[in-house]
């Protein structure tokens, strides 16, 4: 198995890059960060693929986009090629957690299946318990 701080950390860099407006606006940059089988749930419930979900970040990056934070990353290595991470990622006021799974492909870390779900300020912490 690779260094697990490796694997992971190169999910975390991958997923960083994902938040970044210049990979978010280059339809180039941004597949080459996602995996040829990507599926995404995401915070709308819309289910994405890896050419839906670049045509519309790429589109959308055309208009106002607010700036993207990500906090609490944590991520842990299931297998030597698949990272699990999980995260909050906050934009204006839309709030949401995150799940990601990145797999191995070629000696590349790519974003394989991505969920969102969203959350207001009651839910921002997990339960006590």
């Amino acid at each position: 198995m690779t260094d697990p701080a490796d694997a992971v950390g190169a999910a975390m860099e991958g997923e960083f890059s994902l938040l970044d407006p210049a990979v978010r606006s280059s339809p180039d940059r941004l597949a080459r960060l996602l995996h040829p089988e990507f599926r995404e749930f995401g915070v709308s419930g819309r289910l994405w693929d890896r050419d839906s979900i670049v045509a519309a970040l790429t589109a959308r990056h055309a208009s106002a986009v607010r700036p993207i934070t990500a906090s609490r990353m944590k991520g842990v290595q299931l297998a030597p090629d698949l990272v699990h991470l999980t995260f909050d990622t906050e934009s204006g006021a839309h709030r949401a957690h995150r799940s990601s799974l990145w797999r191995l492909l070629d000696g590349d870390w790519l974003l394989y299946f991505h969920q969102g779900t969203h959350f207001g300020e009651e839910d921002a912490a997990p339960a006590a318990g």
